[in-house]
């Protein structure tokens, strides 16, 4: 994650320029005291900063010191010294811009900042990197068909093949920590992967891997089959796939009956619960903590974190964006950092 700084230095991307992030990361500087415990790097356009300055008046302008490129340590050591918080522009080139309309420019904007954003994580300029929400939608449509969000486009980044295996999306809310064994894939492709017995049991080293502690694998069906009364596969697929994990050495756990699973993590029997498809882990994670919770990559090289909610369009460009969650990212960014997360047992 690079040489630590007195203080952790986060690279903040601006997500899709057309939707809420802009406007978040600015408040977010708005809220943060100059001797805050950690230090913003903010990679957004000077394009949707700008237009944000009659909606936005205390954010702290006079403060704002844009970069000529990519910067060393020594230059963002100097600029923060004076009390200044760097911005660099990814794009570096004026344009207009319609708040709430993602076009191609915003699309290109959002991949550039992203871009950006990795390289000063991994150059160890910055010690993580926290990224505002893209339209999966406009990238796909204006730039890279088949975009399915900022984990996979990370992951591939850094050389990683495959989900499960390599990396997981992973989310830490207050009191309930939840990774998921498929993201976003139709429900009947994440059952087939559910009942390979191979494709779970790499997704729990992983997540033991760069987590550890008492995992619960959640069941598929209703009871986790009730002993093959609702169904065969979690006894013919996960219960095995959990004892050999266990022979590994890994402490973990199940299936067990998801409808009640979730609240058990929570009143602490188990540190995580690897959940089987995307909206069985969601529904839990946004139910306990809705748009408070957040979004953590495992197995990238560096650390990545990022909100739990989407680009907002409707709300782009007004100055009634909610930067609370953003709030909550930096803060259990800094708790990943320093070891207070992930929670264990």
């Amino acid at each position: 994650m690079g040489s630590m700084h007195r203080r952790p230095r986060l690279a903040l991307t601006q997500g899709d320029p057309a939707g809420i992030g802009p406007e978040i990361l600015l408040k977010l500087l708005a809220a943060a005291a100059p001797d805050a415990p950690w230090t913003p790097l903010v990679v957004a356009e000077r394009a949707a900063l700008e237009p944000l300055r009659p909606v936005l008046p205390e954010v702290p302008w006079d403060r704002l010191c844009s970069l000529d490129g990519m910067p060393s340590s020594a230059e963002l050591d100097r600029i923060e010294g004076g009390d200044g918080i760097p911005v660099l522009d990814p794009v570096g080139s004026a344009r207009s811009l319609t708040f709430g309309d993602s076009g191609p420019a915003d699309a290109a904007g959002a991949l550039a900042a992203l871009d950006a954003g990795i390289a000063l994580v991994r150059c160890g300029v910055a010690d993580a990197l926290v990224t505002a929400p893209v339209s999966k939608a406009s990238i796909a449509h204006h730039h890279l068909p088949g975009f399915k969000g900022h984990t996979d486009y990370l992951a591939a980044a850094c050389g990683l093949e495959r989900y499960g295996r390599d990396y997981l999306m992973a989310f830490l809310a207050p009191g309930l920590q939840v990774a998921l064994l498929t993201v976003h894939v139709p429900l009947r492709e994440a059952i087939d992967t559910a009942v390979d017995g191979a494709a779970v049991g790499e997704a729990l080293d992983c997540l033991n891997r760069h987590a550890g502690g008492r995992i619960a694998l959640a069941g598929l069906n209703p009871h986790a089959g009730e002993g093959g009364l609702l169904g065969e596969e979690d006894g013919r697929f996960l219960a095995p796939a959990v004892a050999a994990a266990r022979e590994r050495g890994i402490d973990v756990h199940g299936p067990e009956s998801a409808d009640s699973l979730f609240a058990r993590a929570s009143r602490g029997e188990f540190d995580w619960v690897l959940a089987l498809y995307h909206d069985q882990g969601l529904i839990a994670v946004k139910t306990a903590s809705f748009g408070l919770a957040t979004n953590w990559t495992l197995g990238l090289p560096f650390l990545r974190t990022s909100v739990d909610h989407g680009t907002a369009f409707a709300l782009a460009g007004k100055g009634v964006a909610d930067a609370r969650p953003l709030a909550e990212v930096v803060e259990a960014t800094r708790g990943l950092l320093d070891g207070r997360l992930p929670k264990r047992r």
